[in-house]
């Protein structure tokens, strides 16, 4: 065991005595966290010998309730560490990141391959049927006794020695994919001198142009990066069709350079070793190894839906390039439209057909404006009220801290928000937690939530001001907090966002229907500089054009969706080139050349880097679910009491302690159909 003196002066060793426990950001350094590492699993593997080792027959409390309970101090540690890799990242923590995956991996795989524990575990799922066990219970033992499974405890002696050494080159590769793709992020600049080639660009993007270049020592330039807020707005507005191209390229490009940051061959590593484990543990693929427990349950059904929504959306598509093509005719072009032409043309068309100007629109759309309206919105659906804290720690200063409280004052958790690209952060935005919700001597302990986005950042006198989609996201991602947040089960395994990823994302889809609503927009929606509540012409228009695009916006997501099924349910080792095999599979389904997938394979972090291959299907599976569970909130008003109360027991507060389905079936009484998402699509 490690010295006392070691435990007490690192602060991840010990309790958080922080108010509610959350991490002491001011006193964790870089230096802390492989020895915190290398301490917290030698507790963690103590725990697991001792309840290995336990003489007394195996029962559901001392073996999977123990379980449960085991390796707090390594859940902590981990927590801190991935969530800083994520969000605030350097040098020192992409190195730890690299050194400790693969022993991690073997750490993970000593417990999961553990005989004589996996005994015991069997032992009580025999039995299961006579130990009288409730429903959170049952399920608890139904995911520990899988996860054995699925993790090789039925495996011989030389085969678990093959899983382990895949486990711990897949934990090292995937590590790698991200770091890649954050690189070729950061090293991309796009630099202008000339302002004539600004022009059809807004005020503030032209303005962040400048403040980048000035951090960069440019100044009286002006820089554009690959960072979302910089790059679409760029797409969508720039005139400079040779600008646009090449901002273009670098996007769709990276980790397909031939460069130190090149992740061909880790996408071919990565899909043959998952390949290979799958097959070891008896699964043809493996997606049919990742889709046993999900919602989906099979490839096949993931395919269909897939491929019933690709054949409406293909031919909206299809009508939209035809559209944007004579577009493009009449103002004179001479050019056939390519994938860097698509959002500049299709918003100058919008704004044609619509009168809708995105720039008008994020007028009303500052951070702080959006920020009340959300957590307004949650009150009045869930009776929620968030309490700045600026006395607690925090990752980095652009950070804020929030205590959430019940209708009846009790705490409910804190929620850290993390709003701006940096370096430091990978792209994209996520909910995630540092410690989940948990039971302790039948109390309950609230827990620590963050939120993590990349929103466009304010300018001088002018604040963040924020796209229609970027509110949307921002619903998005509050509604997996409300998840974590909310949870309220009795064992920290099944807390929150535990669940299947086919159902993980219905909390925060259905979210994003009140940012759509007039009486919620009304509620927030104040001009930046007046005041003034987004007028009801405007709140029109942005309805009217509720469907445009989606031929577009479907098709790229539905492409990537199919890479992902694509890679993952090959049967032979990957070989050849992975454009050719990228190109090869989006011709054959007619994918037009003006699409691209929404992530191409050598950026693909949902898949290859993330917790999401096999599975981002989810996001359109989970709005299947969203879509109709919103028709009862309509039907019984936006914010009815009864309605969102069901959505909270039923959904929100019971985590992963039921089966998904039988949960949204309490909720809505009866199993979702797919006719509100095509509406809501326009794809009907």
């Amino acid at each position: 065991m490690p010295a006392t003196s070691a435990i007490n002066t690192n602060p991840l060793l010990n309790e958080f005595t922080t108010p509610y426990g959350v991490p002491p950001f001011d006193l964790i350094k870089d230096a802390h966290f492989k020895p915190a590492f290398d301490a917290a699993m030698i507790a963690h593997k103590a725990e697991i010998d001792s309840i290995a080792n336990d003489p007394s027959a195996p029962s559901f409390s001392n073996t999977i309730e123990a379980l449960d309970r085991a390796g707090a101090a390594l859940n902590r540690v981990s927590a801190v560490f991935f969530n800083l890799t994520s969000a605030n990242t350097n040098d020192t923590l992409e190195k730890i990141s690299e050194e400790m995956a693969p022993i991690l991996a073997k750490h993970y795989d000593y417990i999961s391959m553990n005989d004589k524990l996996f005994a015991k575990v069997k032992q009580i799922w025999e039995n299961k049927q006579n130990l009288g066990l409730d429903e959170e219970k049952t399920e608890l033992l139904e995911k520990t006794y899988k996860s054995f499974v699925r993790n090789g405890a039925l495996l011989t002696g030389k085969d678990k020695e093959t899983i382990s050494k895949i486990n711990e080159e897949l934990s090292v590769l995937t590590i790698k994919f991200g770091q890649n793709t954050l690189a070729e992020v950061n090293e991309f600049q796009l630099v202008v001198d000339n302002k004539d080639e600004l022009k059809g660009l807004s005020d503030d993007l032209i303005a962040a142009a400048a403040d980048a270049a000035k951090e960069a020592k440019m100044e009286g330039k002006w820089l554009f990066s690959l960072q979302n807020p910089s790059v679409m707005p760029f797409l969508q507005y720039a005139e400079s069709r040779t600008l646009r191209e090449k901002i273009w390229n670098a996007m769709q490009n990276k980790g397909n350079n031939a460069n130190k940051n090149d992740n061909n061959d880790i996408v071919k590593k990565i899909a043959s070793l998952r390949l290979q484990r799958a097959n070891l543990l008896g699964y043809p693929t493996h997606a049919d190894y990742v889709l046993e427990e999900q919602m989906a349950k099979n490839p096949g059904n993931v395919n269909k839906l897939l491929t019933d929504l690709w054949k409406p959306a293909i031919k909206k598509s299809q009508a939209e390039a035809q559209e944007i093509q004579a577009f493009i005719k009449t103002e004179g072009g001479n050019f056939t439209l390519a994938p860097y032409d698509w959002r500049y043309y299709a918003e100058k068309i919008r704004k044609q057909k619509y009168d809708l100007d995105e720039n008008e629109i994020k007028q009303y759309f500052s951070l702080e404006n959006v920020h009340q309206g959300v957590f307004g919105t949650v009150q009045k659906l869930f009776g929620l009220t968030f309490h700045e804290r600026k006395d607690l720690p925090v990752y980095h200063p652009e950070v804020k801290a929030y205590e959430v409280k019940d209708a009846d004052e009790s705490l409910v958790g804190i929620l850290y928000m993390d709003f701006h690209p940096r370096a430091s952060k990978r792209g994209g935005a996520w909910m995630t937690s540092y410690s989940d919700q948990k039971m302790k001597d039948g109390k309950r302990i609230p827990p620590v939530i963050s939120i993590v986005c990349n929103f466009t950042k304010p300018t001088g006198d002018t604040p963040a001001l924020l796209t229609y989609d970027e509110v949307s996201t921002y619903f998005h991602e509050f509604g997996h907090a409300l998840h974590g947040l909310l949870s309220n089960v009795n064992y920290n395994s099944l807390a929150g966002t535990n669940v299947p990823t086919d159902f993980v994302e219905l909390p925060s889809q259905i979210m994003e229907n009140w940012a759509a609503e007039p009486e919620v927009l009304k509620s927030f929606a104040k001009h930046h500089k007046t005041g003034e509540v987004m007028p009801d012409a405007l709140i029109q228009k942005i309805k009217n054009a509720g469907t445009y695009g989606q031929g577009f916006a479907t098709t790229e997501y539905l492409a990537a969706s199919l890479l992902d099924m694509d890679y993952h349910t090959q049967t032979q080792v990957m070989e050849g080139n992975v454009q050719d095999f990228e190109k090869q599979r989006m011709s054959s389904r007619g994918l037009t050349d003006q699409i691209i997938p929404r992530y191409r394979s050598t950026y693909f972090n949902h898949i290859f880097s993330g917790g999401y291959s096999s599975g981002y299907y989810s996001y359109i599976w989970s709005e299947v679910l969203d879509s109709d569970a919103f028709e009862a909130f309509k039907s019984k008003g936006l914010f009815d009491k009864e309605t969102a109360m069901a959505f909270r027991k039923n959904i929100l507060e019971r985590g992963g302690s039921a089966d998904p389905m039988e949960l949204y079936r309490r909720f809505r009484g009866a199993e979702p159909t797919i006719a509100p998402l095509l509406k809501k699509r326009g794809l009907n």
